[in-house]
């Protein structure tokens, strides 16, 4: 039975190969001071700065930069950033690149005139925003995350050894996202997998919870077998339109918060790996790559009718002559071969991880309780030895 709920998703998206043309119009419903962020210098290299910088231009705009947010911002980049923002008086925040920027622009939005450390109170103690925000746009060039659509963020701090993610509200989303599969094209093929696994585990961390027979669910199944057929395309041919955009189009709907209505949600899988991200700073979707399977052997038994549904209606796994046992083990065998087959790290000692690490990762682990089984510190160890 579905629980009662509200949803409101306020961005507006533009889809497509002719997207960007949509940012002049979107600049006129904003100030005259736009910071543009961005991550290394890809966008230089396939001319997208460029084409940003002329609009911008046009438009009559004083443009703030700030370039070289990391794959895992950091939370001195994050105090940088807020204080960029207040000093230059930004009217809005423009995000050009993955998940990581847009993830990075939004903790700017909520920080910049925060009156203590953003750190300590969005990230350690998740309060509400209580400060003037400023508003965000994106540009997206690397699917994963649905940062795109959603109001969440994820900072790192090195020297408290934490990866935290907070989901602020609806006034934090992007005003409006500019999506165009095209920009993805050149991301090296580690990224490109690593983002259609983050994407796989959005869905998994939503879908392996709860037992009702939730519309949620089906439609999470059909964006399932959806990212499995098209990220295979994708692999074989990056430049594969028809495979990009249906990733893009998957990757927003996976995380935009419409699938976790009715539902629990999981999110464990999330902990630990940015848990380990926290110690490795390794590249996300590849920390869920190395948890994911150990994490879901794990609690198979406590939600085994789900983990059947699953190996059924994602993978056509068939039940002649099985158990319920040995046909959800074979679901998660066939999401293995999966895995294996797009080119995923599939171990965290691949990712710098060592057994010295170990006990600190399974400290840096948040534990929920809205999956099958609520772990203890020391099941967090025991899935991380099964995950070196």
């Amino acid at each position: 039975m579905l629980g009662n709920f509200t949803y409101c998703n306020p961005t507006k998206l533009y889809f497509g190969e002719k997207a960007l043309e949509n940012l002049k119009d979107e600049m006129g419903k904003y100030g005259e001071n736009i910071m543009f962020v961005y991550g290394g210098g890809s966008i230089k290299k396939n001319g997208l700065y460029d084409k940003v910088m002329a609009i911008l231009n046009e438009c009559n705009k004083n443009v703030t930069e700030l370039s070289g947010v990391m794959p895992n911002p950091t939370a001195e980049k994050l105090y940088e950033g807020a204080r960029l923002a207040r000093e230059n008086d930004i009217d809005l925040i423009l995000a050009v690149g993955g998940g990581s920027v847009c993830d990075y622009s939004k903790a700017v939005s909520v920080s910049a005139y925060c009156e203590e450390n953003p750190w300590e109170k969005y990230f350690l103690r998740m309060e509400d925003v209580s400060n003037k925000t400023i508003p965000v746009g994106c540009i997206l060039t690397m699917v994963g995350t649905g940062s795109e659509m959603n109001g969440g963020s994820v900072i790192t701090n090195h020297e408290q050894k934490l990866k935290i993610g907070h989901v602020f509200g609806e006034e934090v989303f992007p005003k409006f996202s500019i999506l165009n599969p095209v920009l993805t094209y050149t991301l090296p093929k580690y990224q490109m997998v690593a983002g259609f696994f983050d994407i796989m585990n959005h869905i998994t961390e939503q879908y392996f919870s709860g037992e009702d027979d939730n519309t949620s669910d089906y439609i999470m199944e059909g964006l399932m077998k959806s990212l499995i057929k098209s990220s295979r395309a994708a692999v074989k041919n990056p430049e594969d339109y028809e495979a990009r955009s249906n990733i893009m189009w998957i990757a927003t709907w996976a995380l935009n918060t419409l699938v976790a209505k009715g539902k629990s949600t999981d999110w464990e899988v999330h902990m630990i790996g940015q848990a380990v991200g926290a110690y490795t700073d390794a590249t996300h979707g590849m920390t869920l790559a190395a948890v994911a399977l150990p994490y879901y052997r794990y609690i198979l038994p406590y939600g085994i009718q789900k983990f059947k549904r699953f190996a059924i209606n994602v993978w056509n796994v068939n039940t002649d002559g099985k158990s319920d046992e040995e046909i959800a083990k074979e679901g998660l065998s066939q999401m293995e071969d999966w895995m294996r087959e797009i080119g995923l790290v599939m171990n965290i000692s691949e990712l710098g991880a060592t057994d010295e690490m170990i006990e600190g990762i399974a400290n840096a682990t948040f534990l929920l309780d809205g999956g099958y089984k609520t772990l203890t510190r020391e099941e967090v160890i025991k899935i991380l030895k099964e995950s070196m």
